[in-house]
């Protein structure tokens, strides 16, 4: 299975890409606005490719629940120094992570190579004609039309399941290839904590897609809600899911973390590559 973004392009089976986090957000539930600043922002995107990064993922607007909307012109004044300086600098992929059509061309044109769109059940298709011009990695992830309205449907697995195959032929039919694509089941996103475990106790059913998997669990709130944990006490719990997640066969794991995800993640796989030899 491959997965190409522009020049780049991963052949699995491999250990698993580890995608660090930069947000150059004011109002961020993870960091709090820690790297606003675009030279703060570069810097620790330096130092998570130090740490072991292999993907970065740029966003300047947070999709947290209840986070004011940010306007294009401001959002592109956050990202776009930042995408620009560290393409120059840096040799692996970055991902602008918005659902602006003009800020993810905008983005791609200054050195991106991903788009990682948490708004792919869209029903204009700017954003994929714009993908497909570039031949940029697309992050599909599932969400309903209004990003954080909970899903009532008991049984959540089988209804992603089905978004991803609808998408898939939709995004085929906008000139993008199936090996421009990743699935993301968007924990956190419209989902009540109680399926959010069932989609990752569901997980290995997706990977019957033949397209990679990525997994966003860094520090969300439902893990908060598990266990009375607040932001900065979410780790054991995001490790766990992100190594559970290696089990089932996922492929990317994106992580505020770097160092501690890419410890967890490759002690899995050692795991895991000795029991097949068991």
């Amino acid at each position: 299975m491959i997965f190409r973004a522009r020049q780049f392009e991963f052949v699995f089976p491999r250990p698993a890409l580890v995608m660090g986090v930069v947000n150059v957000t004011p109002d961020s539930f993870s960091d709090g606005g820690k790297f606003f600043d675009s030279r703060k922002a570069i810097q620790h995107a330096l130092e998570l490719v130090e740490q072991g990064a292999e993907i970065l993922d740029i966003g300047g607007e947070s999709t947290r629940p209840g986070a004011k909307p940010v306007g294009e012109k401001e959002e592109l004044r956050r990202v776009i120094p930042v995408i620009e300086e560290l393409a120059a600098k840096i040799k692996i992929p970055l991902s602008i992570d918005t659902m602006k059509p003009a800020v993810a061309r905008a983005a791609l044109q200054a050195g991106a190579g991903i788009v990682n769109d948490v708004a792919a059940n869209r029903s204009d298709g700017e954003m994929w004609r714009i993908v497909s011009e570039f031949r940029a990695g697309y992050i599909c992830m599932h969400a309903p039309p209004a990003l954080h309205e909970l899903q009532r449907k008991k049984r959540i697995v089988p209804e992603v399941r089905e978004f991803f195959q609808e998408r898939l032929r939709k995004l085929k039919a906008a000139g993008i290839s199936p090996e421009q694509i990743v699935f993301d089941v968007g924990i956190g996103f419209g989902k009540t904590p109680e399926q959010n475990l069932q989609l990752l106790a569901g997980l290995r059913s997706f990977t019957k897609s033949k397209r990679p998997l990525l997994l966003g669990v860094s520090r969300k709130s439902f893990i908060g809600k598990l266990f009375g944990a607040d932001v900065n006490e979410r780790l054991p719990a995001s490790l766990a899911c992100a190594t559970l997640a290696v089990g089932t066969g996922v492929q990317i794991i994106r992580t505020h973390d770097v160092v501690e995800t890419i410890q967890a993640v490759r002690m899995a796989e050692a795991v895991l590559s000795r029991r097949k030899n068991a």
